[in-house]
């Protein structure tokens, strides 16, 4: 079986809806998930959050999208946002569709001069994109082996990392 070829674009607002649906598909047999991460991507939009937002299309339907916004340094470093939710729905999961997005929000962080990324993931996964686990700056509530950052420029922030409110959503 050959994997779908994804082409990854900016959201629109026609892919509202679409986004919510994937997002609860991909989310909905995690045990680790709150499964309110479609609330999240809504409350990050409407606060005018979302520094990038990304969908990737198979044959014109939306199956996967992932969302970076800006999150605040306690040292007071400027610059850096938390990738995440990310989402693939479950029919096209392990194809290649996650990574492609992945890079894809990676490099348009970068054109916008961002100093790093951050994140809170999977170990085995956000590390084959260059995402370590940081070594005086973590994000409370989250053990060490799950939060991850990337440096593009400058010195890595020291202290607490704090994800836009839009976390919080729950519905």
């Amino acid at each position: 079986m050959t994997a779908p070829v994804a082409f990854v674009r900016e959201e629109r607002a026609t892919d509202f809806t679409a986004i919510s649906a994937v997002t609860v598909a991909a989310f909905a047999s995690l045990e680790i998930s709150s499964h309110t991460e479609q609330f999240i991507v809504a409350a990050l939009r409407s606060a005018g959050a979302l520094a990038v937002s990304l969908v990737a299309e198979v044959d014109g339907r939306v199956v996967g999208h992932i969302a970076f916004s800006p999150v605040t340094m306690s040292d007071g470093t400027k610059g850096w946002y938390g990738l995440g939710p990310v989402s693939v729905h479950p029919d096209v999961q392990r194809q290649g569709i996650g990574k492609a997005l992945v890079r894809e929000g990676l490099s348009r962080l970068r054109s916008l001069q961002a100093k790093g990324c951050c994140l809170v993931g999977h170990p085995q996964y956000y590390r084959q994109f260059g995402f370590e686990n940081a070594v005086g700056l973590c994000h409370e509530g989250v053990p060490d082996e799950f939060f991850f950052v990337l440096a593009f420029d400058g010195p890595m922030p020291q202290g607490h990392v704090l994800f836009h409110e839009a976390f919080k959503a729950k519905g």
